[in-house]
This record gives structure tokens, sequence and C-alpha cells, in this order.
């Protein structure tokens, strides 16, 4: 399998790259979710896990930029010739959206966290700073923080979550499309090579 793309399928690198985001995407939804259900700050226990988050969280944002990266300087399958005007458009609206929210997931996710007043370890030592899989800190644009400030960011990674919920669903039902009711070969060139 070639690691570049072609125009009639995709590399490996793009393969492993949206499959990896997949499963990372998935995970980080659910852990979001649970964290804001059960999750409690003043609660210690849970740290771990918000830290799990965050240093995920900055992995997909790594990983983001390279896709974006990636798919720049690398062609793109063409989609059917039978693909109508209309589709072809939504489903480049919906692969931005994909992109702008893989994007602005992480980002909000961190200004959120760095603008938390439990951010702040000399007023909560128990806390642990922003740190990815404790190796190195994220730099903290707010010394202190804000309720409000953290509250406008955290609303924001809450609406991207459902965002990026509805993108997910409606590229995983296109796709599934394509494999059983067009079956027109364009699920099968992110599994499969087409050289």
């Amino acid at each position: 399998m070639p690691l570049v793309n072609s125009t009639t399928s995709w590399g490996w690198l793009a393969r492993a790259l949206h499959w990896g985001m997949a499963v990372l995407i998935f995970g980080m939804l659910g852990l979001g979710f649970y964290l804001v259900t059960a999750y409690n700050p003043g609660d210690p226990s849970k740290l771990g896990l918000v830290q799990i988050h965050k240093s995920f969280g900055f992995v997909v944002f790594v990983l983001a930029c390279l896709r974006i990266i990636w798919r720049a300087v690398n062609p793109t399958p063409e989609l059917p010739v039978s693909m109508p005007a209309v589709i072809r458009a939504g489903a480049k609206m919906g692969h931005l959206s994909l992109y702008v929210l893989m994007i602005a997931m992480p980002l909000t996710g961190w200004l959120a966290s760095s603008a938390s007043p439990y951010n702040d370890v000399d007023a909560y030592p128990m806390q642990i700073k922003n740190m990815v899989f404790g190796l190195f800190e994220m730099p903290d644009p707010y010394a202190v923080g804000s309720h409000d400030l953290s509250g406008a960011f955290m609303t924001a990674h809450f609406w991207c979550s459902i965002a990026l919920l509805i993108v997910v669903a409606g590229h995983v039902g296109a796709a599934l499309k394509h494999a059983v009711v067009d079956r027109d070969g364009v699920m099968e060139r992110m599994l499969r090579s087409g050289d």
C-alpha cells in the first residue's frame, strides 16, 4: 500500500490518521461526557482522568494539524462522476466541518482549563497544571483564572462536542450509504488500496 494518496484511494498515512483519530475522538468524547456528568472539580480522585483527557486532547490537536498538512500536500481521491453536485458540496462541507471541529475541540478545552481557577496550584494545591502525559506543561495564558472566562470556553467546548457528534454521525451515515446503498467504492477507498 502506498504512503501517499492517489486519485483512486487514500494512502496508508491518511488511513492511519483517519482511523487512529476516529478511535481517539470517540474515546475523548466518551471520557469528556463522563467527566461532565460525574466529575466534581474538588474531587482529587478524578484528577488522573482529567490529565488523561488533557493529554490526549493535545495528541488530537497535533494529529489534526498533521492531517490538514498531509491533505494539503497530497491529491484527494476523486468522487464518482455519478455523484450529484449537491452531494459533492455536502461532502466537502462535512469534511471541512470535521477539520474545524478537530482543531476547535482541543483549543477550547485547553483555554477552558487554562482559564479555570482550579488550575491555580496556589489556591488548589491538589490540582496538576496542564501537563501532557507528565512530560511537559502546556502554556497557561491565564495565571489565576476566572470562573466566567473558563465557563465561556467550557460552554464552547461542550457545543463543539455536540456539533462533532452530529457531524461524525453524518459522516458515518454517508459512508454506510456509499457502502450499502450506492455501492460506489467511496468507503472502500479508506479500507483498502485501489491501485
